[in-house]
């Protein structure tokens, strides 16, 4: 069978897919930029070379990797993960077809020259934690974390698409093997030594990755596979610091703890990852301008809040996407009593006086929400009360037009919310009446 094919006018096609040009060659498979006329976008497809696909041994491999790609991908929906669409595998012809990424892999800024700032790895390997936790709760691990399985939305980005799920497991009463699943030098020692794996080959494998990207080079580099596996079996990673001195002890803290050679040693679970390069925004060596947050720091923000506890990963990031994050010196007014507004905000850090003719009627914390009956106004409404920043104050705010390009179940889980604050709110206004 060979999908291949032209219209008549000299398009190629594989299956009803308009080839557009090559985008990629590897060892095993080539990636080329396609038109879908069904969905009317731009997609990728990833094909296994035809010699590949008709040797008796590597063929069969490789066409039960794009299998088991197929099969997990099409399961996981996250922002960060990529979306396979379609796929076909036989003896003769096997490709899959996916989301076009167009910003290149991570092996862009994985060289000494190319270094990304601190703050942009971070922001990297944040995300991809976040899409590989969310894959383990779906019980499946990636078994092949590497630079060039982590795509970029744009060159200069840190927004990104996990890709190439072919080498997963389901459970972790499978094993991996060196010849044919997963790239040697990202390899955690349990892969090495062929024992049962769980997400905590994924979480080094992660680490090695982070190592890189601070610079340029692997914790283990030699000139053949044999010496390779016996370093990552055996020996003792060096610090980032240790070839980049400028790399900040946190960076080098968590590096270390993801590629413990003892796997209990190392992060036991993605939240903990997660955690730590959250907390590494705090050192001032590696953070950005003073009037920007990071989408980690937002991400860890919103998590942490009463008000966002329903809403799941993908959905807080569709809410980072939805807002604007701000911050406000102390003495300034958010918003104004009598001025119109359609827009609430929530306290990121901080704190924010509410006062109606001047009068303090309340004061706002961090995780506390103001403005939102606009939300649920059909045009702007007139603010009844004004606010201030009582101290220099981070603010996340979101306008009720954005609130509604969101998903129905994003929509749904903040206007329950909205509703137990509405609830509270009264019931509070309720008891105060009351001891009158």
């Amino acid at each position: 069978m060979n999908p291949t094919a032209t219209d008549g006018i000299g398009k190629e096609r594989i299956g009803k897919y308009e080839l557009r040009r090559l985008i990629g060659q590897g060892a095993t498979s080539s990636v080329y930029l396609a038109w879908d006329p069904f969905r009317q976008t731009e997609v990728a497809i990833k094909r296994l070379r035809r010699e590949i696909v008709r040797d008796p041994q590597r063929g069969r491999l490789l066409r039960q990797l794009f299998l088991n790609e197929a099969a997990f991908a099409g399961k996981l929906s996250h922002p960060h993960i990529v979306r396979i669409h379609d796929a076909m595998v036989d003896d003769e012809d096997a490709w899959l077809v996916m989301d076009y990424v167009p910003g290149g892999t991570l092996d862009d800024i994985g060289r000494p020259d190319t270094l990304a700032p601190f703050e942009r790895v971070i922001e990297i390997i944040f995300k991809a934690t976040r899409a590989l936790d969310y894959a383990f709760h779906q019980g499946i691990t990636h078994r092949d974390i590497k630079p060039a399985n982590i795509l970029l939305m744009e060159p200069g980005g840190s927004d990104i698409r996990l890709t190439d799920f072919g080498a997963a497991l389901h459970t972790a009463r499978e094993t991996t093997q060196i010849a044919g699943v997963g790239s040697p030098a990202y390899m955690s020692p349990q892969q090495v030594r062929e024992v049962p794996l769980d997400h905590r080959t994924d979480i080094y494998s992660l680490g090695v990755v982070m190592f890189q990207l601070l610079t340029g080079h692997l914790p283990f580099e030699h000139d053949n596979n044999y010496s390779l596996l016996y370093s990552i079996a055996h020996d003792t990673p060096p610090l980032p610091s240790e070839l980049r001195p400028e790399v900040p002890e946190a960076l080098d803290a968590i590096v270390r703890r993801a590629t413990e050679k003892d796997i209990d040693r190392r992060y036991q679970d993605w939240s903990a990852f997660s955690h730590d390069l959250a907390l590494a925004f705090r050192n001032e060596s590696i953070r950005p301008a003073a009037d920007t947050v990071p989408d980690a720091e937002k991400f860890e923000a919103l998590r942490a809040m009463h008000f966002f506890r329903r809403f799941s990963d993908a959905e807080l990031w569709e809410v980072i996407g939805l807002s604007r994050f701000s911050r406000a010196r102390a003495g300034t007014v958010i918003m104004k009593e009598g001025e119109r507004g359609d827009a609430v905000c929530f306290v990121l850090e901080g704190e924010a006086r509410v006062k109606k003719h001047g009068r303090l009627l309340n004061v706002m914390s961090t995780g506390e929400c103001f403005g939102e009956v606009a939300v649920f106004s059909a045009a702007a409404g007139v603010r009844s009360a004004s606010v201030e920043a009582a101290t220099d104050t981070a603010l996340i705010t979101i306008r009720a037009a954005a609130l509604k390009r969101a998903s129905d179940t994003c929509r749904m889980h903040f206007y329950q919310a909205f509703l137990e604050v509405l609830a509270t709110r009264l019931s509070q206004a309720s008891a105060r009446i009351a001891n009158l």
